[in-house]
């Protein structure tokens, strides 16, 4: 199975947050959208708007941890590493995804394909799929 597999399933919307809002912004519009990470968009002169990080609950948790409550005040710029971005593409399968995710100990992996975000895969829909792959074998071998 293929990235593109389940993105064809989800919502072709993605939540996104600018590097110079704050975490309280962040945290607000992962409530409104009932959803744990968003990816980070930067404007750079050169290649437009671009995908930049993620900022997910744990860096909420990180924040406060370390600033106490000053620390919904903190810029997400100030938070997460803009190195390279660990990304994946709509053709990768499901198996290179999930050993991203481990080797980077991340749970949602923004999809780019021809330098244009198109999606972000969890490790749930990841998850989900094997599960939902597992069932369905199941059902088709006869008892």
């Amino acid at each position: 199975m293929k990235v593109e597999d389940i993105l064809r399933k989800k919502t072709a919307r993605v939540a996104t947050v600018r590097m110079n809002e704050t975490v309280a912004i962040a945290a607000q519009l992962m409530r409104a959208s009932n959803i744990s990470a968003l990816v980070v968009k930067d404007v750079v002169r050169t290649e437009g708007n671009t995908a930049a990080g993620m900022f997910t609950e744990r860096d909420v948790v990180r924040a406060i941890a370390e600033h106490g409550a000053a620390g919904v005040n903190l810029k997400i710029s100030q938070l997460i590493s803009v190195g390279q971005l660990v990304s994946c593409a709509a053709t990768d399968t499901l198996e290179h995804v999930r050993h991203l995710m481990n080797k980077h100990h991340i749970r949602h992996l923004p999809v780019i394909d021809n330098y244009s975000l198109i999606g972000v895969i969890s490790i749930r829909d990841i998850s989900t799929a094997f599960d939902d792959e597992a069932t369905a074998t199941e059902r088709s071998v006869p008892a």
